[in-house]
């Protein structure tokens, strides 16, 4: 049997699109399968926030999620180099709101209300305690425009609207998939199909969708000005988080407010009430935001699992790997993923621990 390729990376998010990219790289021959279009899904809808320091983290992502963020400027520069795309990356900074005082560290620093109204005068005054976070914030959708552009270049093969439905193995180890339109071959095969990954048989990978709702904000006339004029006077420069919502500037002039956390299964429609209550909790932090024009609206299925954590790792077929399963954290987490599941898959070792995040765990 003739192996074209060293790698079969299921799934085209920006986790399978990174980690083709990075195995690519690595001089690895790469094949990437994705059921529908590329980078629609998840990543299409997601909000972008490299949120590192914020509270809800979950501490058993604290290594990962902390080395992801450092290498954000130097992954987002690479990439648009070799691209030759622009990326969004804005690095202001977020003022959070928390329901409960949280411990200051080196990136978190509390500030009075005055300090919060000197940063960003058109803030209400929530009576929330408020901090200062050293933290970026990304468009994930420049992000996929020019991995796709950069797999395209070094002439990564993609293979869209086929979907795996089981691994083919032979002698315990992993050889190929199994699509609905044939067969592909290669000695390793990696699952980043996001909240469908637990569709393809192989392994248990027992990941679940969860619902997001998503609003884009704009204000025509910041819209029609100048990029130099519109970071001088748009309404928002940081990123903003609280309890009720949280609002990421996009510096085409849009304001990214989410996000709704549902149970829904694979149901994507649009809720019109669950976007105007979007819209509201914006204009609680930001009173203009009442006024905005809705740009645009739409919902995701995060890609979650029973404990919250990602799927990380070997499965128990030699062979067959996972990098799925990022709940919401996968624009986050796309660099370090793409470096320490390269490294495995490719190497056997990798640069973190990641134990905790084995597949094999369920």
């Amino acid at each position: 049997m003739q192996e074209k390729y060293d790698v079969i990376v299921i799934g085209g998010g920006i986790i399978g699109l990174s980690l083709a990219w990075a195995l690519s790289r690595k001089a690895a021959r790469v094949l990437l399968i994705e059921k529908r279009e590329l980078g629609q899904e998840a990543s299409h809808a997601g909000g972008g926030m490299i949120a590192d320091l914020d509270p809800v983290l979950p501490i058993e992502l604290l290594e990962l999620a902390h080395r992801s963020a450092e290498r954000y400027p130097t992954f987002v520069k690479e990439l648009a180099a070799e691209s030759d795309k622009s990326i969004d990356l804005r690095d202001v900074g977020v003022i959070a709101f928390e329901q409960h005082p949280i411990p200051e560290s080196e990136g978190i620093h509390a500030i009075t209300v005055e300090q919060a109204l000197s940063l960003e005068s058109k803030l209400a005054r929530p009576s929330d305690p408020a901090y200062t976070m050293r933290e970026r914030a990304v468009d994930p959708r420049d992000i996929v425009s020019a991995l796709i552009a950069a797999l395209s270049k070094r002439g990564v093969d993609v293979v869209v609207g086929e979907a795996v439905q089981k691994i083919l193995i032979e002698h315990g180890h992993a050889c190929g998939v199994l699509t609905d339109h044939g067969t592909h071959h290669a000695p390793r095969v990696v699952n980043c199909a996001g909240a469908w990954a637990s569709e393809v048989v192989g392994a248990k990978l027992p990941t679940l969708p969860v619902k997001g709702h998503m609003v884009a904000l704009a204000f025509p006339e910041e819209l029609a000005m100048s990029l130099i004029a519109r970071e001088e006077n748009r309404v928002l420069r940081h990123v903003l988080r609280s309890r009720w919502c949280y609002i990421i500037p996009r510096s085409n002039g849009r304001y990214v407010v989410g996000s709704t956390v549902e149970p829904a299964g694979f149901d994507k429609s649009l809720n019109t009430y669950r976007v105007k209550r979007l819209q509201d909790a914006a204009a609680r932090l930001i009173p203009q935001f009442a006024e905005a024009k809705i740009a645009e609206a739409w919902t995701g299925l995060r890609p979650g699992t029973p404990d919250n954590l990602p799927l990380l790792g070997a499965t128990e077929t030699d062979g067959y790997f996972s990098a799925t399963g990022h709940y919401r954290d996968g624009i986050l987490l796309a660099p370090v993923t793409a470096e320490v599941m390269s490294t495995l898959i490719l190497e056997g070792t990798t640069p973190v621990s990641l134990e905790r995040f084995s597949p094999q765990r369920f």
